[in-house]
């Protein structure tokens, strides 16, 4: 069993094994022509169900083609034009190259004697994106699992900061249009859900700041404490980018901690053309970016980034079998003294080898091409008689509803647009999310691929407005 154990007199097999895995998916990439092929469960558990662990089957080659049935043929590729569903980016060579070498050496960022140049790496690409959000010196921050991680960690810095001693009269104020992890956070923290207060947004789905004032003051009034104010740089079903520079006059105001959820709106960052959409993020007090959405990087890569470093001390804690006190007169640089995690992958070096090859402007030209895209989606959507589209995008979410040419009640209309998502998902020609908007079913595009095209976006449509006509269809005739 020891050749199986990657060291200097296995890696020739490595070199062999990792190549053949290499060379499958490059031709199941180079071969796929639909995002899915329309597998449901009840077809796909019973392959897997009858793989039994504990028979091995000795040999990597009859593992990867085993790989083939269970996992590789029925995959949802991101990559494929037509995958315009949640916000999942197909990824870059540079940092699929990363991961590999990652894996391979497998440090673990937690302490210094675990990961030295891996320490400094996420350092220095910290201090890069806080250059980029227009930190100052001060700055820091820590590499996460994903958004909701980094909103929690946020939250925890901001209950610490309010320094109350009754977490009954903290509150949270983030818009309704917000991530569910602000509310999940919130239960996660010992203030309960309720703790969160739900701003309303205005026709462009953005926080409305003008309710936002009223409702701290009302806060303030009832002898309660406006802990935090989330507000959001890319909304998860519109893209939309709350108005941060008033957010954070009234942050100051009122003494609450500002955080921006930037986890889909971090692409801007790079942006040759559209930084300027993110105009005030330098004035919050945390940030959350997720590099795998809008940096086109593998999952997981992402941040949670603070103005002042020094308040990452509330997530530190001693161990002295692996970061005791000491270490801290002795200026070893210990990651996990800022983290919610304790082993963590050196998920950082993906997006290093994404900004050695490409450079940011590379990526950010990138994040351009989609958002380029949404405004031609949204061209479309307008002049199109079958749609009706909630809001022209800030950057690359599309989110509309068909309606048909016919009278029919908004009840077959949800109806119509949850079947036609549903049999498009099933015929794996395409696949697009969906939400509810003011109660009603709509779906969603959300588009991250700079290979598709609007010439695929209407393809899209045209199918979509196929399946809801043939449902309603259907009803007509049964009913």
């Amino acid at each position: 069993m020891r050749s199986h154990l990657l060291n200097d007199t296995t890696a020739e097999s490595y070199r062999r094994s990792v190549t053949e895995g290499v060379e499958r998916v490059a031709d199941k990439l180079a071969a796929t022509r639909r995002p899915f092929t329309g597998v449901t469960p009840a077809e796909l558990a019973p392959v897997i169900d009858a793989v039994d662990l504990d028979r091995p089957l000795g040999d990597a080659s009859a593992a990867l083609d085993e790989l083939e049935s269970v996992y590789l043929r029925d995959a949802v590729y991101f990559h494929h034009p037509r995958y315009l569903g949640h916000l999942n980016c197909p990824v870059v060579i540079p940092a699929v190259l990363g991961e590999a070498v990652l894996s391979a050496v497998n440090s673990s960022l937690d302490t210094w004697d675990q990961s030295a140049g891996g320490t400094l790496i996420e350092r220095k690409l910290v201090d890069w994106t806080n250059g980029r959000i227009g930190f100052g010196p001060g700055a820091d921050g820590v590499f996460t699992s994903g958004g909701s991680q980094s909103n929690l960690q946020a939250l925890l810095l901001a209950r610490e900061e309010a320094k109350s001693t009754d977490l009954s009269k903290l509150r949270i104020f983030s818009s309704e249009c917000s991530h569910f992890s602000v509310q999940k956070s919130a239960g996660l923290l010992g203030l309960g859900q309720d703790a969160v207060i739900s701003i309303p947004v205005d026709r462009d789905k953005r926080m409305q700041s003008v309710v936002l004032a009223a409702e701290l003051e009302a806060c303030r009034a009832e002898g309660l404490v406006p802990m935090a104010i989330v507000a959001t740089a890319g909304t998860t079903d519109f893209g939309s980018i709350d108005p941060l520079p008033e957010i954070a006059a009234l942050a100051d105001e009122y003494g609450a901690w500002m955080h921006v959820d930037a986890a889909y709106g971090c692409g801007l960052l790079a942006s040759p053309t559209r930084r300027g959409l993110l105009a005030g993020i330098e004035r919050a007090d945390s940030v959350t970016v997720d590099f795998h959405k809008s940096f086109f990087q593998p999952v997981s890569s992402s941040a949670i980034l603070v103005r002042d470093g020094a308040t990452l001390r509330h997530a530190t804690y001693h161990a002295d079998y692996l970061n005791p006190r000491r270490t801290i007169a002795e200026q070893i640089p210990n990651q996990v003294d800022k983290s919610l995690q304790t082993t963590r992958r050196f998920d950082a070096l993906k997006l290093w080898m994404t900004l050695r090859v490409m450079g940011a402007d590379g990526v950010g030209q990138l994040f351009d091409e989609v958002c380029d895209l949404a405004a031609a989606g949204f061209a479309l959507l307008a002049a199109d008689p079958r749609y009706d589209v909630v809001v022209e995008p800030q950057i690359s979410t599309l989110v509309y509803r068909y309606i048909p040419r016919d009278a029919a009640s908004p009840e077959d209309i949800d109806r119509a647009n949850l079947h036609a998502r549903k049999a498009l998902f099933a015929s794996g020609e395409a696949v697009v999310a969906g939400t509810k908007v003011d109660g009603r079913q709509y779906l969603k595009f959300t588009l991250l691929n700079p290979e598709t095209t609007a010439a695929d976006i209407a393809a899209v449509l045209d199918l979509i407005a196929g399946y809801a006509e043939q449902y309603l269809g259907e009803t007509l005739v049964h009913a």
